[in-house]
């Protein structure tokens, strides 16, 4: 090397013009966060496999499998007789398809390349790899509302933040994996086409919001806040051309473009959650014809008719949205849309919506634990933005605002809630670091002028200050990036389908009992069995044991799940009515006394009594009678009568009185509850035990066949 060269002007770097090497720094760091966006969401295979993750994912798998297996086709006309037996199940008209498309084309693209890979393991990785791409996308949006640096913060940010990860590691294969993306293209499109008010853009945005639609359901939420965005313009005087020209082809072409999704179909123009959409499009037109009006006409002329056509207008407006109202034209809200607006709605009258733990309400905890960092930060990047209001700006406002209340009423919400509070701490903190690192003292003597002599003295210890504050912000985001892998790693890495614990000795023990009891199903029950079990594990056991269920996750039909609750929570007479009624040949129940597994089926059952007892059918099955004297949930020797003779309690306690579970304790113990289980000697009178897995967690009964119901 030449003597007195640097590095750089070894590799040819300080040849480049400034703006060159800036945005070769500026990719650099973005390939970076692309990287570790991947690869911090791989902890799971490390640790136990190349493995599908949760519920929903299995059936999502299941079905990219079918399409990737069959064709298109044959995926959009498939019904599945595996599914809600005896009713069966349409696949193609219930389901949105951008996942399974997404995985299959990159399937067939990969293998176009000869490079051969499962279908498996692409929907394994599907999740980390367009983490990687919402980086970038994070990083264009940022940039359009503030600049590069806070762009290059925020998708740092989004790479590694807990609340995204937690619906995105891999072998998480469900619809949040890529709605995320789709979603912040949207956005990003949609600021685009609302800054330049080009035609083309606004077509991009589009076909980007199609791309989100076909992906989750979700799509209600962007649907709703772009219309307030225009809406929100409109209020403040900053309509223009320019949002009329990106929303009417956004609305028109975007609308048009998703009722080609058969799940979808009309509900753009029947459903009430999107008539917004459809009322800020008709005020779009209004607005852009006053004006047009009143370019072309007197001021007197053009008040008395505006007057006019404003009353007449809203009288027909109102009087047609009634009318196809009580006709019956435009649905109603859904339950699950009530339950947004009104947290107890659910509750109090769908308890299968309220049963399913991620739309419980968020915790002030759990916004710590998803965000850590980013909840101070945020308003730091609020402030910025009302500071320097643009178009821009507003839209981001109005998404934190609506973001933060919707994630709060639902903890599954909080994927929403992620990405802008990354963008929005992005710009804090992007902005803090500029303000305070240009008054760094670099040790440089700089001639000062008069002004800058008399700021000076107005700020003495400037310099000081500002490597305090530069210090500090670093220090936080070092505990960010701490706070984030550690969560990935512990929080969100483990698949619910395989699970790990600590011995005494510190060591890590596997419970493989899920995909024991499913192969066991698989290879022992015969091809046309039916299997009965609560609706978390209808997904799995299709997907892995490929055994007919009676109900599954999709929860359309409230009245077959309330049956198989009442089944649960009858005694064994009339539960065995009800299991000869469907035609069950096996019971599949999940029990955490043995091994401290806390996510079992005693644990869900005041759900199953609740919805069991929902319906005309199990208006016998009242909740007050499974609890003790004292009001309480109890297993033990006080717990009720209804309890001790319920299906579920006999099923999941049955010989488990004749084994010790922990050194000290007395024959009987439930690890879960912390209690001695109070019915410890009884037979089975309908059912027969099948199979218990090894931790006793998952245990499958075949109902008898009994000659005569009267003698048994």
């Amino acid at each position: 090397m030449t003597k007195g060269r640097s590095i750089l002007d070894v590799i040819g770097l300080n040849s480049l013009s400034q703006a060159k090497k800036e945005t070769l720094i500026q990719m650099t760091i973005l390939s970076v966060a692309c990287i570790l966006a991947f690869s911090a969401r791989l902890f799971s295979v490390l640790r136990f496999e190349s493995v599908i993750h949760e519920f929903d994912p299995y059936f999502n798998y299941r079905t990219t499998k079918h399409l990737v297996e069959n064709g298109y086709y044959d995926f959009h006309n498939w019904f599945d007789d595996r599914a809600w037996y005896p009713l069966g199940r349409i696949i193609g008209g219930t389901i949105y398809p951008g996942l399974m498309v997404t995985a299959s084309s990159l399937f067939h693209f990969l293998n176009f390349f000869n490079i051969t890979i499962d279908i498996r393991n692409v929907c394994v990785f599907l999740a980390p790899l367009f983490s990687s791409f919402t980086v970038i996308v994070v990083y264009f949006l940022t940039k359009e509302v503030k600049n590069a640096g806070a762009g290059l913060v925020a998708a740092s940010m989004i790479a590694i933040v807990p609340g995204y990860i937690s619906r995105s590691v891999a072998g998480s294969y469900d619809n949040e994996g890529i709605a995320i993306f789709c979603m912040l293209l949207t956005y990003f499109l949609w600021i685009k086409a609302t800054k330049t008010g080009s035609i083309s853009w606004s077509l991009l945005c589009s076909l980007a919001y199609f791309y989100m639609v076909s992906s989750w359901g979700g799509y209600v939420f962007l649907i709703n806040l772009i219309p307030l965005h225009v809406l929100t313009l409109m209020i403040t005087g900053r309509f223009s051309h320019r949002i009329y020209v990106a929303y009417s082809i956004t609305y028109s072409v975007g609308t048009i473009l998703s009722m080609q999704i058969p799940f979808v179909g009309f509900a753009p123009v029947e459903t009430s959650e999107h008539m917004a959409a459809l009322g800020v499009f008709g005020l779009c037109q209004i607005l852009a014809f006053v004006h047009y009006l009143q370019a072309n006409m007197t001021p007197v002329n053009f008040n008395v008719l505006f007057r006019g056509v404003v009353t007449i207008g809203l009288c027909a407006a109102g009087l047609s949205f009634g009318i196809a109202s009580f006709l019956g034209k435009i649905a109603p809200w859904t339950g699950r849309f009530y339950s947004l607006l009104d947290p107890s709605y659910a509750k109090n009258n769908i308890p299968i919506i309220a049963s399913v733990s991620e739309h419980q309400p968020t915790t002030w905890a759990s916004f710590y634990f998803d965000l850590q960092l980013l909840v101070f930060m945020f308003p730091v990047g609020l402030y910025y933005c009302f500071r320097e209001l643009t178009d821009a700006n507003i839209f981001v406002i109005l998404y934190s605002v609506t973001s933060i209340y919707f994630a709060g009423v639902m903890v599954r919400l909080m994927l929403v809630l992620a990405p802008i509070m990354c963008i929005m701490s992005g710009i804090g903190i992007s902005t803090t670091l500029s303000t305070y690192m240009k008054n760094i003292d670099s040790g440089e003597q700089v001639p000062m002028t008069v002004k800058s002599k008399k700021k000076a003295a107005d700020y003495p210890i400037k310099s000081e200050i500002a490597t305090v504050m530069v210090t500090i912000v670093a220090i936080f985001l070092t505990t960010f990036v701490f706070h984030c892998t550690w969560v990935t790693s512990e929080a969100y890495s483990s698949p619910s389908i395989v699970l790990a614990a600590r011995g005494h000795d510190g060591n890590r023990i596997i419970f493989d009992d899920f995909r024991e009891a499913y192969n066991w199903l698989k290879f022992n029950t015969p091809e046309d069995a039916k299997i009965m079990s609560w609706w978390d594990y209808g997904y799995q056991l299709t997907a892995m044991a490929n055994r007919t269920i009676l109900v599954d996750n999709n929860t359309w039909n409230n009245t077959h799940i309330s049956r198989v609750g009442q089944a649960m929570a009858s005694p064994e007479e009339h539960s065995y009515t009800i299991m000869k009624e469907l035609d069950v040949d096996y019971v599949l129940v999940i029990f955490g006394g043995m091994s401290g597994y806390s996510s079992d089926d005693i644990n869900k059952f005041l759900w199953m009594i609740r919805i069991g007892g929902s319906t005309p059918e199990g208006a016998h099955i009242k909740e007050n009678d499974y609890y003790s004297s004292s009001g309480e949930y109890k297993v033990d020797k006080d717990a009720s009568t209804a309890m001790h003779n319920s299906l579920m309690y006999k099923m999941c306690y049955y010989r488990f009185g004749e084994v010790m579970t922990e050194q000290g304790k007395p024959t009987g113990w439930d690890r879960v509850r912390n209690q001695e289980i109070g019915n410890k000697d009884f037979e089975l009178d309908v059912l027969q035990e099948a199979f218990t897995s090894e931790h006793w967690i998952v245990r499958i009964y075949k109902v008898k066949d009994l000659d005569n119901r009267g003698n048994k």
